[in-house]
């Protein structure tokens, strides 16, 4: 009989355990770090951080090419919005980026600490003993040898020569050896992945505690110091760099040289420098002399300077209506990087003005185009970026140049909106050739005078550099003997022959009672093939007279490894 026990209604219902939530918090704390710190997941945030440094390989980044990322803009107005809300345009500095950059590195740590660990024991604990069944390993040989099993085993530990060894004795009187090799196979791997973590640890330090920044120079002995911020056009600091403790060094631009082909390519450029570190500039010590071409930077103290670029600085001379004089050589910009047709002003205050009403009204700019191989003509263009016909297409322009308004304006262009509002006005439109004079119409006079060279200089400074490149070359060493070398083990089992047993000698066989029954077996870690002539090696040398038996080697997925547990009674 079977009775039913029900609750009355309303009364209260058992009651429920007790919830954990220490121990769930902390089961999912423990889950989650296990999830993070697998190969698998490294491995899909190191395909991840690949994928999403691809855009920075393919699209114009604000860092290293600012004016690329303007050019864009003005070519996809749609698209290049779109792109730049998610950071495209400054991949590497998006929270997104470095979260997998961040993420990543926690993996890795997460999986090198531990295998580190499991690498350090193998290294030191003893090879796999023999299984006992060794015919069904990929490679086994049998055989009977006349010497003793002493003389046998000794005669295998000279050829085995080379191999991480142990040799044992098993309860029926067998002597045995475990051979393995290619230990340096896990080595490799190892070896990669830490120095996979280095280099990641060292762009990072680079990206904390390195900057860069780009300076307009020119190339008439003008000299660049690094004394701070204000020094550079551009700079872009590190995380942890304010600017205020920049190692100090200067650099004197003598001369430039571009050699160019006869269709207007470049063919090189290179710039004869003069350079002061912070010790000779606290000696007084002459500067070195040096030279700097593109992809071949000046490198000193840490310090890395490239040769970007360069272009074209018109001079102009100015004589105002009481005889002073002054002159001006300003970078103009090329607006055609094949032929180097560039645009630009050169602005002028008149000189003894002290009323600044006055001084507006009278403040010069010259703008226009500049050709350093002219085509001739009315209308100004550039055949070819070498300075063999230079012309200036010039116009001049006198009043307001806004330079009190408190706005920031381009070295390269005028105020349009003082333009617009009649406050500046052109005065005089001519082109001109080197030595050719405009007079206005209050008597100034504007000469051309010469052309002057300038060079863009990116200085970088990585204190990681070193590491960084010790890191990749450890990497590719790890690498190299990771994918080349096999892990292999090699087994001699030794038995002493029964009474009556047959040996072989000298190519006959008798049966004299004595000598031992010998068993090799071999076995590849790896799917790589050549263990097998490397086997055949070993046994023409310890069992000549018998014969290499193959199965068909089973692999790491579809057989039971012949070293387990299982077999041998031991641990791997």
């Amino acid at each position: 009989m079977t009775q039913t026990l029900t609750t009355p209604p309303g009364a209260p219902g058992p009651p429920h355990p007790p919830r954990r939530w220490g121990r769930d918090l902390l089961a999912l704390a423990r889950n989650t770090w296990r999830g993070l710190t697998s190969m698998r997941t490294a491995l899909i945030l190191l395909f991840l951080l690949a994928l999403a440094a691809l855009p920075g390989a393919f699209l114009p980044q604000r860092g290293p090419s600012p004016q690329a990322v303007q050019d864009y803009f003005t070519a996809h107005p749609t698209l290049a919005p779109l792109l730049d809300r998610i950071g495209i345009f400054d991949l590497f500095a998006t929270p997104w980026f470095s979260a997998v950059y961040l993420l990543l590195f926690i993996s890795l740590v997460g999986c090198l600490v531990p295998r580190t660990w499991e690498q350090l024991k193998g290294l030191r604990a003893r090879t796999v003993a023999v299984p006992r069944n060794l015919s069904r390993l990929p490679h086994h040989a049998a055989g009977t040898d006349p010497r003793a099993p002493d003389e046998v085993v000794a005669a295998a530990r000279r050829r085995l020569r080379g191999w991480k060894l142990d040799v044992r004795s098993e309860d029926n009187g067998a002597r045995t050896i475990s051979a393995e090799k290619g230990a340096l196979r896990e080595v490799g791997n190892l070896v990669f992945h830490m120095s996979l973590l280095a280099l990641l640890i060292g762009i990072a330090v680079g990206k904390l505690f390195g900057y860069e920044g780009n300076v307009i120079v020119m190339a008439d002995g003008s000299e660049f110091c690094n004394s701070g911020i204000l020094a550079y056009d551009t700079f872009r600091p590190g995380l942890r760099v304010d600017g205020t403790d920049l190692d100090p060094f200067c650099l004197d631009i003598d001369h430039f040289a571009a050699q160019y082909r006869p269709d207007g390519a470049a063919d090189s450029y290179s710039a004869d420098v003069r350079f002061s570190d912070a010790d000779q500039i606290a000696d007084g010590a002459p500067p070195t002399p040096g030279q700097i071409e593109v992809n071949e930077p000046l490198r000193f103290d840490g310090e890395r300077v490239y040769l970007l670029g360069h272009g074209y600085a018109p001079q102009f001379t100015v004589t105002f209506p009481d005889g002073q004089q002054r002159t001006q050589a300003i970078q103009w910009e090329p607006v055609d990087q094949r032929t180097f047709l560039s645009q630009g002003a050169t602005k002028f205050d008149r000189p003894g003005v002290t009323d600044d009403a006055t001084r507006r009204r009278t403040q010069l700019a010259i703008t226009g185009l500049f050709a350093p191989t002219s085509s001739g003509g009315g209308v100004v263009t550039s055949t070819y970026p070498a300075l063999t016909n230079p012309e200036v297409a010039a116009d001049v322009y006198r009043g307001d140049l806004g330079l009190d308004s408190g706005r920031g304006q381009s070295i390269f262009g005028i105020d349009q909106s003082m333009v617009d509002q009649g406050r500046l006005t052109r005065v005089a439109r001519e082109n001109l050739v080197p030595g050719r004079t405009i007079t206005l119409d209050d008597g100034t006079k504007v000469r051309f005078d010469d052309v002057k060279q300038w060079v863009n200089l990116q200085v970088s400074h990585d204190p990681a550099q070193d590491a960084v490149l010790v890191a990749a070359i450890a990497l590719l060493l790890g690498i190299t003997l990771s994918l080349t070398i096999k892990r292999r083990r090699f087994w001699v089992r030794v038995t002493p022959a029964p009474p009556g047993s047959p040996s072989t000698t000298g190519g006959r066989t008798v049966f004299d009672g004595g000598g031992s029954s010998v068993e090799l077996g071999g076995l590849a870690r790896t799917d790589q093939a050549g263990y097998g002539e490397e086997f055949d090696r070993l046994r023409a040398d310890l069992l000549p007279t018998a014969p290499a038996v193959r199965r068909d080697a089973p692999t790491r997925d579809d057989a039971p490894d012949p070293t387990s547990q299982r077999d041998n009674g031991g641990t791997r």
